[in-house]
């Protein structure tokens, strides 16, 4: 696929690392050559300097014959101008445009064929804040997906010495709770990926990732580890539009603290949450830390636009006895550090939205995609078409489908039907289908599965 991305920021830089790998022609554009220089030196794409909203760039750019435009510069005015332009001038099929502004997002009779043709808007911002809501939802899970409008969800736990499983087959599942339908999808264990099967013993540390239905997630979860309480005391560190729209959304339920360190950004803030309390001062002090009692807290969540601050305020706050400690942290390289440290979670951005994206980019009927595991690995929910002469997967049980290696099926939902994928589950037409890739690269292959041929041999 031919694609177009304006914007070599972070956003960008993520989205042309993700597409790149798989076969796409990408072009990325931008105004600073420095950063297009260092994009070129890493990956196979190409680069052109320029403003991406100006129709003589994108002519340059390829938009005459490209098939997706994905504008994630910092200013939402160029980005949802270049998607303009791109559709009048060129009839560029899909236009993607990050906007992060409340007043646009807002207001949905901006958006449309008769007013601004942009396909999809995305929020880096929200989709960060939802990602970290579910964790604060979901006590002890390292990362949660929904899948078919919520009705099945992914989740990643990690195993505690003393989880009735842990140091048992994963069979014993089952025998533990016969009435309960779950499905381990796979199992990391330092880094390494195992195929789960019957005879898998969990370990200790194993990272878990499993499918269930949202009733069944806790009853799973007690398998593998302590149950946790649910949270109740949060302290957001940054009082930017994350922290703000995180405090906005669980001040009614929760007791929220934020501590922001520009005062008139503190003023600001106060005067726009009902419930919250605003604290003016610096999230890595450790007088200010034990003064708002950081040791009953059980979310410390440090959502700063510093990566340092986050990790330094997050450690020293778990280090004085917060239950948890989230940190967010947009250099690839410092989430492994970090979460194999006293941080419980490292938050990735471009984790959280990139999957947004990627499932527009999928071929074949994708409607969902989530990135797991930093970029490596990858969950899809993909329908089947087609019936059993045209597709490769409808009327087979899951056990005759030639799934690539490291792939798991882990549930199917058929109209409001959840079905926990076992060996003799039949895939019928229009089945949503939930995988699990435990290896990205092989995301090519599972597309061919889902793609209905003329005939099929």
């Amino acid at each position: 696929m031919k694609i177009l991305i304006l914007g070599a920021g972070q956003v960008g830089t993520s989205v042309a690392a993700n597409l790149v790998s798989e076969s796409n022609d990408i072009t990325v554009v931008d105004t600073d050559a420095q950063r297009l220089r260092e994009l070129a030196d890493r990956f196979d794409l190409r680069t052109l300097q320029g403003h991406g909203a100006h129709p003589d760039v994108l002519a340059r750019a390829g938009a005459e014959d490209a098939e997706m435009i994905i504008a994630v510069t910092n200013s939402d005015e160029t980005n949802m101008v270049a998607c303009q332009v791109a559709y009048t001038l060129f009839h560029t099929p899909t236009k993607i445009a990050r906007v992060r502004a409340p007043g646009f997002m807002e207001q949905e009779q901006l958006f449309g064929p008769e007013a601004l043709p942009i396909d999809v808007r995305i929020s880096p911002e929200q989709q960060v804040t939802d990602y970290i809501l579910r964790l604060i939802q979901n006590p002890g899970t390292l990362q949660v997906a929904d899948f078919a409008g919520g009705r099945v969800r992914l989740v990643a736990v990690r195993a505690y010495y003393g989880g009735p499983l842990v140091g048992h087959e994963l069979r014993t599942l089952y025998e533990h709770m016969p009435h309960i339908d779950a499905r381990v999808a796979a199992i990391y264990r330092r880094d390494r990926a195992i195929q789960p099967e019957g005879d898998t013993v969990i370990d200790v540390d194993d990272e878990v990732f499993f499918v269930a239905a949202p009733r069944h997630i806790r009853s799973v979860m007690g398998e593998l580890r302590r149950l946790e309480k649910p949270y109740k005391r949060l302290i957001f560190a940054g009082g930017g539009n994350i922290g703000t729209r995180l405090a906005r959304a669980t001040e009614r339920n929760f007791r929220v603290k934020v501590i922001e360190h520009d005062l008139d950004r503190c003023k600001e803030i106060a005067e726009s949450l009902e419930h919250t309390i605003v604290l003016h001062g610096d999230a890595a002090d450790e007088e200010l830390l034990l003064e708002e009692n950081v040791e009953d807290t059980d979310v410390f969540c440090a959502v700063t636009d510093d990566d340092e601050a986050n990790i330094l305020s997050a450690m020293l706050a778990k280090r004085l006895g917060a239950r948890k400690a989230m940190a967010l942290i947009n250099r690839t390289a410092y989430v492994d550090l970090v979460q194999s440290g006293p941080i419980d979670v490292a938050i990735s951005p471009q984790q959280a939205t990139i999957g947004s994206l990627l499932k527009h980019v999928r071929r074949g009927d994708v409607v969902m995609v989530q990135s797991l595991r930093r970029g490596a690995a990858e969950a899809i929910e993909a329908i089947a078409h087609g019936d059993a002469s045209s597709s490769k997967v409808v009327g087979r049980p899951i056990e005759d489908i030639n799934l690539p290696k490291g792939t798991t099926i882990g549930a199917v939902v058929r109209g409001d039907e959840v079905l926990i994928a076992h060996h003799d589950t039949v895939i019928q037409p229009e089945d949503h289908v939930v995988l699990f890739l435990q290896d990205k690269s092989r995301v090519s292959e599972v597309e061919k599965l889902f793609q209905v041929g003329i005939t099929f041999f």
